[in-house]
């Protein structure tokens, strides 16, 4: 196995280099001091919507960062390293221009993997990632073993690097395919949740969303482990380098090394030994998505972790803020914020994981997917529709003109905004009815990101 790299090397790859952040958001904002201190010759932060009074300027300039803001942001892009935020495509022309003159277009992401001198733990897959991810964290932290978490939750993951000392840590991530898109290193252990539509209003088309997804196990060697759950048929077809592992919920016993669920318990089959290792029952979280993410995090923490961790977790855990969190109970209702189901397959998800038909409110940003399915399934999970944002109409046709559909078991509303949208739905629900915020659509029409409407969902529940 190479020898892996560490912060003193990643010190000489700064030495004496130009760095340009493009984009002044979370992830490279704590770079700018991190750079500097580790030894880049200067560091410029370029961005196209800040204005020279933004908190976030005044403070990249008092950390030593050189600011270029506008339309003209890209303009002179002649640092050594190009530094992208994950929302910004590595291929605008600037950047090609830049990168033939020698500069190097990388990503947060791509760095610390370079440079990370202990065992990585990456997760990505169209739903379930976050919970995923956590779930490995959390048994891994049970057994012992000193975890850095990072990537879209955590902290930025390459200012941590300086902080691993403990060559046994474990740097678990979760990677998104705008981290991913453009990466050129793999980690250890690697794990594709699954894949379906989405973000196909930032990338061109399913095969390049893929594709980004894909750099997760591009890079591994023979050594490596990559994780697939076997119920998608993307990722069924996945191939890797190195060791493979399938999870399922579906197929029944394996032959081969993976997870897989019979008669109510996971098992796990590795190196031709079978062995249960938890029984549904004993998992807090409601759904079979959840029992899939179970899954996906135990094939990925073997052989760091034993049963009694597992199991451990499985019966306190209580899940992730934003994905099917219960708000209230008033009057014999219960509210649900599952705002983080931005796509409509994880808000298929949402919907089965409740053993009755549900008043959702959905809507928001359009990222141009399609809603035939979904139709299909709030015909058969939901007895009355709520809608709001962009794709309220989308939706709505989605529902009716779905071959499940009928007038009497379907009330379709739409609202103006989620306030309406809550407030319509305490109108419309009976004592034992479970309203559930699960939007299938991103939520920059209204909101910055899915936490805040998460949030305000929970403040507009809070005060009915």
């Amino acid at each position: 196995m190479k020898r892996k790299k560490n912060y003193s090397d990643f010190c000489r790859f700064c030495s004496e280099k130009s760095f340009a952040l493009i984009g002044l958001g979370i992830s490279n904002m704590p770079l700018i001091r991190f750079l500097l201190d580790a030894g880049a010759k200067n560091v410029s932060v370029r961005d196209l919507k800040k204005k020279e009074s933004d908190p976030e300027v005044k403070k990249a300039s008092a950390d030593g960062a050189k600011i270029h803001l506008g339309d003209t942001y890209l303009e002179n892009l002649s640092e050594d390293v190009i530094v992208r935020s994950p929302g910004i495509r590595p291929d605008l022309a600037p950047f090609l221009k830049a990168q033939e003159n020698g500069a190097r277009i990388t990503c947060e992401t791509e760095l610390f993997l370079e440079f990370c001198p202990c065992t990585c733990i990456g997760v990505t897959g169209s739903d379930g990632k976050t919970t995923t991810t956590t779930l490995i964290a959390k048994m891994l932290e049970n057994a012992g073993v000193p975890v850095l978490l990072g990537g879209n939750i955590g902290k930025a993951m390459l200012c941590q690097l300086a902080e691993i000392q403990d060559e046994n840590t474990i740097a678990v991530l979760e990677l998104s395919s705008f981290q991913l898109m453009n990466c050129h290193f793999s980690p250890e252990v690697a794990v594709i949740t699954n894949l379906a539509e989405n973000h196909l209003d930032w990338h061109r088309g399913m095969a390049e969303y893929v594709d980004a997804k894909k750099n997760l196990i591009r890079y591994q060697t023979a050594d490596d482990v990559a994780v697939f759950g076997w119920d998608n048929a993307y990722t069924r077809a996945c191939s890797a380098n190195g060791k493979k592992r399938f999870f399922s919920l579906e197929r029944g016993v394996f032959e081969e090394d993976g997870v897989y669920f019979q008669n109510g318990s996971i098992y796990l089959r590795e190196n031709g030994n079978t062995d249960e290792i938890l029984s549904v029952s004993d998992i807090l979280l409601p759904g079979k998505h959840n029992i899939l993410n179970y899954m996906a995090a135990i094939a990925a923490v073997f052989p760091w972790v034993k049963k009694e961790n597992i199991f451990n977790i499985a019966k306190t855990f209580g899940g992730v803020e934003h994905r099917i969190e219960l708000v209230r109970e008033l009057n014999g209702v219960k509210f649900y914020n599952s705002s983080i189901d931005s796509s409509p397959s994880r808000s298929v998800a949402c919907l089965e994981s409740f053993p009755q038909k549900v008043i959702l409110i959905a809507g928001g940003y359009d990222k141009h997917l399609d809603y035939t399915a979904f139709g299909d399934t709030v015909c058969r999970h939901v007895k009355t529709l709520i809608l709001c944002g962009q794709t309220s109409e989308k939706i709505k046709t989605a529902a009716m003109q779905s071959s499940a559909y009928q007038k009497e078991n379907l009330a379709v509303i739409l609202c103006s905004d989620l306030k309406d949208a809550v407030q319509k739905a305490k109108e419309a629900a009976l004592p034992g009815d479970i309203v559930v915020l699960s939007p299938a659509s991103a939520s920059f029409d209204q909101f910055r990101n899915f936490e805040e409407r998460g949030k305000t969902f929970k403040k507009y529940v809070s005060e009915l």
